[in-house]
This record gives structure tokens, sequence and C-alpha cells, in this order.
């Protein structure tokens, strides 16, 4: 059913007579409290709020006063009430809504203050399924959404931060909220409680394991605007989802100017990648450019590992993002500011190493606290035109696959070790992706190309040129293993891996033609195993 407009003027000014407040987050709420009062606003409140505002020496009206309905079931009902929602819904200048507000004795409110349970925040803290369904609001959003809908009378504030420039604009208008500051407010209110209802739908839509609910909603709240996007000519903003995964969103920045919009995505992309490395095992440095890895490897130490990513492509290196999966310490830091790069993020610090970081004042340092976990589930989405594309993280890990060895000959122990470790890399690397390594460091990387003979080609010139660079007298791809992100549709990408030198191969495997490419790998002496998992990345 269509609700005809009875297209009652929008008055330009509105006077602030009566608020109601009813807060989660308390921050700055007696100040503002205080201030509303001295301007002879009426307060009404709830709960612990009302208790915060009397406490401070501020008159209050507790809202069961007005309702004459007291709180229940544990402050689950309170607000749910006609002298609520008819205060924050009423037209004050249509003679039927006037008229009903004065028979049922509604008073209007003209500023609503509510900020909501704190859903994001519990989910986050791990809370179980009991406490965290406790914490979804019922009251605030639905007195959210009155009080936005009838912002021509209503003034809804759903944010602490916005507190100074409400009472800016009763200070500069006597007492009465611009049309303006009215709409300004109800927009963010319907975006906050859009995020909120996408949060709680995306946490059922976990617990219950349905990758393809019949509805989908994503929301986030503004960290930064940042400078542009992509490019200069593209807004762009940073947006937080509530979601605790170490990384560049929840990492604490000690130094250097704001993240652009392409450095966030590479970041992510690189601290992604370097926590397939489980640092228990081995110190790994992955160094991206354009959301690739121009250089990974493992080591004894973080300077070891670091040394062996630069040498693979150290051209693409600068201006580079560099990741660790280890604390980053003196002797990996003197050595990572020797060549020009955006940012370095790690786990964590030591006090030597922040001082070596320190002298290159534009360079950022991103600390996390730890490493996000490359088996745990999430949700990725992509926008199309007319839509979104949802799929699963891929959290696919080389560890839990069962590897089979399809050719005459099994790769060695050393080749197994690099196998694997370049497979892990190519999860990381756009299709068409081709990786080589040796002894734990990949030595060439082909990456987005529409061909995966083109992909093979490029890695290998790329360790050519790399070879040249570091004055050796062949590329490091002689006797090197060789990883490819899908299977190889024929032979001829293979043979092109095998020409620069790659001695074992491994695989998803799959094609039609798998039987020809085993034929061409047993005729040219290499061992391939094959994975039975793609990781296709665009």
């Amino acid at each position: 059913m269509t609700v005809v407009s009875k297209a009652v003027p929008v008055p330009e000014l509105v006077t602030v007579k009566r608020a109601l407040l009813s807060v989660s987050d308390k921050t700055g709420l007696t100040d503002f409290a205080r201030a509303l009062s001295g301007k002879g606003i009426e307060l009404v409140s709830t709960g612990g709020t009302r208790k915060a505002i009397a406490d401070a020496g501020i008159p209050v009206i507790d809202i069961s006063e007005v309702t004459g309905f007291p709180e229940i079931m544990d402050g689950r009902v309170k607000t749910l009430h006609p002298k609520v929602h008819g205060g924050l819904l009423g037209i004050r200048d249509d003679a039927d809504h006037a008229g009903a507000m004065e028979e049922h004795g509604i008073e209007g409110i003209d500023l609503l203050v509510v900020n909501l349970y704190p859903f994001e925040e519990t989910v986050a803290a791990g809370a179980d399924a009991a406490t965290i369904i406790e914490n979804i609001d019922i009251g605030g959003p639905a007195m959210i959404r009155a009080g936005a809908k009838n912002h021509a009378y209503v003034s809804v504030v759903v944010d602490p931060a916005d507190y100074a420039s409400v009472i800016e604009a009763l200070e500069a208008n006597d007492g009465q909220v611009p049309l303006d500051v009215r709409r300004k407010l109800a927009a963010k209110a319907y975006a906050r409680t859009g995020a909120y209802d996408a949060a709680v739908s995306g946490w059922f839509t976990g617990e219950l394991g349905n990758p393809t609910p019949d509805y989908r909603a994503f929301g986030g709240k503004l960290k930064e605007v940042m400078r542009y996007g992509e490019n200069p000519h593209q807004k762009a903003g940073f947006y937080l989802n509530g979601d605790n995964r170490p990384g560049v969103a929840t990492a604490r920045q000690l130094q250097g100017k704001q993240l652009s919009y392409n450095n966030i995505n590479d970041t992510d992309a690189a601290f992604e990648l370097v926590a397939e490395f489980d640092p228990a095992r081995t110190a790994a440095v992955a160094i991206i450019k354009h959301a690739n890895p121009c250089g990974v490897a493992e080591g004894a130490t973080l300077v070891d590992a670091y040394a062996k990513a630069l040498a693979c492509d150290p051209v693409s290196a600068f201006g580079g993002i560099v990741a660790l999966n280890r604390k980053l310490d003196a002797e990996a830091a003197t050595e990572i500011v020797k060549v020009f790069t955006e940012v370095i993020i790690a786990p964590d610090a030591d006090e030597a190493a922040i001082e070596i970081i320190a002298a290159k004042k534009n360079l950022r340092l991103l600390l996390t606290g730890g490493l996000p976990d490359a088996r745990a589930e999430g949700t990725f989405f992509k926008s199309v035109s007319g839509g979104m594309l949802v799929q699963s993280r891929d959290n696919g890990s080389i560890d839990d696959l069962d590897l089979k060895v399809v050719t005459k000959r099994a790769p060695s122990e050393q080749e197994l070790a690099d196998l694997k470790f370049a497979f892990r890399v190519a999860k990381h690397v756009k299709s068409n992706a081709i990786v080589y390594v040796k002894d734990g460091a990949t030595v060439g990387v082909g990456a987005g190309q529409m061909s995966r003979v083109d992909s093979a080609r490029i890695a290998a010139r790329k360790a050519e040129d790399a070879a040249e660079a570091a004055g050796l007298s062949e590329p490091l791809t002689k006797g090197c293993v060789v990883a490819s992100d899908a299977f190889f549709p024929f032979a001829d990408g293979l043979l092109s891996a095998a020409e620069a030198g790659a001695t074992a191969v491994i695989q998803p495997g799959g094609s039609m033609r798998d039987d020809e490419v085993i034929k061409a790998a047993d005729e040219a002496g290499l061992a391939m195993v094959m994975t039975g998992m793609r990781h296709f990345r665009h």
C-alpha cells in the first residue's frame, strides 16, 4: 500500500523544547545534557542514562513518568509506547495529528539522543550467543527510525561526535535547529540503523552457516575520509565493519602520513599473504606492489627473509609495502629503510626498530598486535552493475590438502618444501599466476596475465633481470620449483616453466588435458604434484 503525503509544509527552523536521551555510550553525555538543560530544554531519559544525568545534578524526568508505565522485562520494554512514538512521529502542523496528540496527552519530542546497545563490540569480544542476542537493541532503532522519518520536526542524534554541532546550531539560532541540520542528522541516523541491522543479520547468517541468504546487508562506520580513491578524480572513504581480525583496519599507526586508498589495499594484501607463514616455525617477509607480491621469503631471521624477498625483484620493491610475520627488530628495520618503502606492517616492533623507522618521517609503521588466521572463515563482496557478488574468504591451506604425485618422479624433500611455499604465495597473486621458488624464496612472479604462458615468461624474465642486477651468471630460476594458481590447460605453460629452469611443479589439476600435461612433465624429467584446489584471485 502506498501512503500519500498530506503535503504539510516543512518548517525551516524547529524550536527544541523537549529532548529524550537514552544512550549506551555515555561519552560526553553529562556535558551535553547540562548544555541542553541550560537552554531551558526539558530532559526525559531512561535507566542508566537518567541516573547518570541525575547524578550530575541535572534535572531529568524518568521515562516512566511520561508513559505511566514502568520499565519491565529487564529494560526490554521501556520506550515502546504511544506517548514516546507519538511524540516522535506526530506532525505538529497537521490538524489530525495535533488533535490526536492533545486527546491522548502526548507531548512532542523535538530532540532524540540515542546510541545503540554495543552489539558489534559484543560480537567482536567473542561473547556467547545469549549475551550477543541480549545486546540486540529494539527500542533504540525503533525510536531512531521514527524520529528520523519525522525530521521535519525532530532532530535525531546517534553519535556523541555530533553533540557539539547540535549545541552550536541551537546557540546560532536561538534554541532552534535548522532543516539542513535535521536532514543531515536523519541521514546519519538511518545509516546507523542500517549498519546495525547489517551486523545483526550478518551474525545470524554466520550462526546458521548459510552462505547465500535471501537478503544480504553490509554496513560500516567511517574511519577516515581518503584524499582520493585509486586515482585523484575518485572519491573514497575507509570504513570499519566491526571485525576484529588483525590487519590494516585494526592496526595502530605509529608514524607517517595518512594512508592512501592504494596503501590500504596493498597493505591488506601484504599482511594477509605473510599470515600464511607460521611465525613459530619461520620468519617470513612479503613485499607487495599494486596488491601483488614482488618478493616473498622465509628465513631464520627477519633480516634474512627480507634480503631474500628483496632479491626477487628489487626494482618493483621500490615504493612497496613490507609485511612481516614476526616482531620487527632493529636488524631488519635497518635493512628495510635502505629502500624507499611506503608502509611496514608487523604484529609488533621493538623500541630500537621503532627509533630506526622514526628517522623516515613519511614511512608508515603499522602494528597489529597479531596475525590474521589464514584458515578463518570470512566474507568478501564486490560490486557489479546492478548488484554485488558475495563469496566466502579463500581460506584453503596447502597444509590441509591431499597432495598427489602424478609424475614418474616424485619431488625431493627440498622440492616439496618449496612447492608448498610457492603454492601459499600463488594463492595471493592475481590470476593468471605463476610463482617460481627456490630455497624458501620467490625468484620470479608472473601475475594478472590473460595467458598462463605469458605469466610464466614474465616471471622468468623478471628473474633474469634480478640476476643481472645482482651480478649473477644465471637467474635463480635454474633448479627452482614452480606453482600455478590453476591448472595448465595446455602443456605450453608447463614447458615455459621448464625452460626457465623449474624442476618440479605444483598445480591444482582438473584440466581435460591433464594426461597431456603429465606426459610433458615426464618427458622433461619434472616432478609434478596436484593439489585438487584452485586459487583464482581477480
